[in-house]
């Protein structure tokens, strides 16, 4: 059998047999016993219990045992889950699934391991690429996957304007009106990047606020610095995953936000949590708007730090085990008012249950009643799915990456003897980049000295998506690139081709290999491929299974840090986000996102 979020039918045609069920008049489906509940409503573990389960959703929860006393033991199917603990299972408030390199359904293997059997997918990153008509083949791709998918339409795309980017796509209040209308698994609008412009009342960011405020959804936020939250909220938005410290977030929750905790691998942008939660264990703000997220994940980052290492993590940082299992499942279904359905084990709801050991590590997971993920592993039925039932993109998704001729990826070197370079200096953990200026004062002939001296590599984004074919220049300080090239098909949020290197030859070949494959991240060393993953798809997703992406991904990574690079790979990504601050490049020119201005490479 094939599962997916449509094989647990609705509640209104089947209260009759779960009043059966429940009432013991007909034998349930399926029985967990032995179990402890932990209960989202009370926050409570709930000791010697078990779940009568029918038509994939929970008929009801009673004492331990109670089934033999009602049924026929050779009647019944019982699952003896030995005393460990079951919660429901956990769901993802806000997150992008091209960041893992792979399809919905291949991301639905990683999430289920993990414990998540929903997600909120922000799919701007392929509408970005490829229009509504890409935001059209994920949603088709997320309606096959094993796994409960919504989307957050994406509100921004472009990120910013033609001035400043050149995207494959654009979306306006007429686009939005049209999907919102004709797939009613959209349920919200997705992060308002453009605060700027969203706090300056322009018009296009507040027609698509309108539009979905016209239906009653709810609008997510993407915001930095405190002298936004005002005007922020006051627009309608009422989350953000972006709380970077406590204060900030402390503003947020007053406004009327809900909060978005993000956590990730450390070593990596992605993990804000540490600090935000300070909100709560200093401050002592209440939980009850408080989620927990992961945002972006690579291939093999979503294996480790999955939202239900989040979760720990939040019970590492003080909140105790019922509170932050609440925070990843019943908070996040409140938010987006599907708690009828979801975030609970309570009765009539969707038999989406988590087994869990003491440490809150995932043993098992049940998706509407069936046994997707057993002791760690995906059961033979659901691999078999995962391997022959997956949804293939249409040929239109693998032809998206367009080269323009004649690139020149290095600048001419200024003839005036005394000069100054804008460069883009990184700071780790990388999510925030900042301008610092070089001063130049005897004549140079070439760059290599420049380069040496002050830690300095060559940064180049070209226009992929076959529309002006511009590139513009940079230079990226601290990056650590000890020879060749990197480049990625892959640039927040415009997707155009970042590449970085220490001279032309070896940057042109690791654009040119991108070219050849459609898509891809590449290391070139003296013009030979070092490592790469092939991402075909609109040049953002792999279309191989989870876990070949995920050992492909661990082994480019291996190649990226001998090559000295010190940003993550998935921060050298962000480094053409013109909506974070504080300084960044497009194909457009550098740009200073605090003014939203174009600036200089040479002054």
């Amino acid at each position: 059998m094939v599962i997916n979020r449509f094989s647990v039918p609705p509640l209104s045609d089947c209260t009759k047999v779960l009043a059966n069920v429940a009432s013991g008049k007909k034998i349930p489906d399926l029985i967990l016993s032995n179990a402890r509940i932990l209960s989202t409503y009370t926050n409570r573990i709930l000791e010697d219990k078990e779940i009568w389960i029918s038509n994939g959703r929970i008929a009801c929860v009673k004492g331990n045992n109670e089934s033999l006393n009602i049924f026929n033991k050779s009647d019944l199917k019982i699952y003896d889950v030995q005393k460990n603990i079951l919660a429901p299972g956990l769901i993802d408030p806000h997150m992008h699934i091209e960041s893992s390199m792979m399809t919905g359904c291949a991301y639905a293997e990683a999430a289920l391991l993990n414990g998540t059997t929903t997600i909120f997918c922000d799919s701007h990153e392929i509408g970005n690429v490829s229009d509504a008509e890409g935001i059209e083949w994920m949603l088709e791709d997320c309606r096959q996957a094993p796994l409960s998918i919504f989307l957050t339409l994406p509100s921004t795309i472009p990120a910013t304007n033609d001035t400043l980017e050149t995207a494959g796509g654009s979306l306006d209040a007429i686009k939005a009106s049209k999907l919102y209308d004709k797939w009613p698994e959209i349920i919200g609008l997705g992060e308002k990047m453009d605060f700027v412009s969203v706090c300056n009342a322009d018009d296009l960011p507040h027609s698509i606020i309108a539009e979905t405020l016209k239906r009653n959804m709810p609008i997510s936020g993407h915001v930095f610095g405190r002298e936004f939250v005002a005007a922020y909220a006051a627009s309608g938005v009422t989350d953000t995953h972006e709380a970077e410290e406590k204060l900030f977030t402390n503003d947020l929750l007053d406004a009327g936000l809900w909060i978005f905790l993000r956590g990730g691998n450390p070593k990596t942008p992605w993990n804000s949590i540490k600090e935000a939660i300070k909100v709560i264990t200093e401050f002592e703000a209440s939980t009850k708007r408080i989620c927990v997220c992961t945002d972006d994940r690579d291939a093999d980052d979503l294996f480790n730090f999955g939202l239900d290492w989040v979760v720990r993590q939040a019970n590492d940082l003080g909140i105790n085990k019922t509170t932050a299992w609440s925070m990843g499942s019943l908070h996040p279904a409140t938010r987006y008012n599907i708690d009828r359905d979801y975030g609970g084990l309570g009765h009539s709801r969707r038999a989406d249950i988590v087994m869990l050991d003491e440490n809150l590590k995932v043993l098992n997971t049940w998706l509407g009643g069936h046994l997707a993920v057993e002791n760690n592993k995906i059961t033979s039925s659901l691999d078999e799915q995962l391997t022959n039932q997956r949804y293939k993109y249409p040929s239109k998704a693998y032809n998206t990456v367009h080269i323009p001729d004649n690139i020149q990826m290095i600048p001419d070197i200024p003839k005036e003897k005394a000069f100054k370079i804008n460069v883009i200096r990184t700071q780790l953990p990388g999510i925030v980049t900042f301008k610092e200026q070089i001063q130049i004062n005897e004549l140079k002939t070439d760059w290599s000295e420049i380069l040496t001296k002050h830690n300095l590599c060559h940064l180049c984004v070209i226009e992929r998506h076959n529309k002006v074919g511009d590139f513009a220049h940079g230079f990226l300080k601290d990056f650590n690139l000890k020879k060749g090239a990197v480049a990625s098909s892959v640039g927040h949020d415009a997707h155009n081709i970042i590449v970085a290197g220490l001279n032309a030859e070896d940057m042109q070949c690791a654009v040119d290999r991108i070219n050849e494959t459609q898509g891809g991240i590449v290391i070139i060393e003296n013009k030979k491929l070092i490592a790469e993953v092939q991402l075909p798809i609109a040049g953002l997703l792999s279309d191989k299974k989870a876990t070949d992406v995920a050992d492909e991904n661990i082994e480019f990574k291996k190649s990226w840090v001998k090559a000295g690079c010190t940003l993550p790979y998935m921060g050298f990504n962000l480094l053409p986000l013109s909506v974070i601050p504080n300084f960044r490049i497009t194909n457009k020119g550098l740009v200073d996102v605090n003014s939203m201005e174009l600036q200089p490479l040479f002054e």
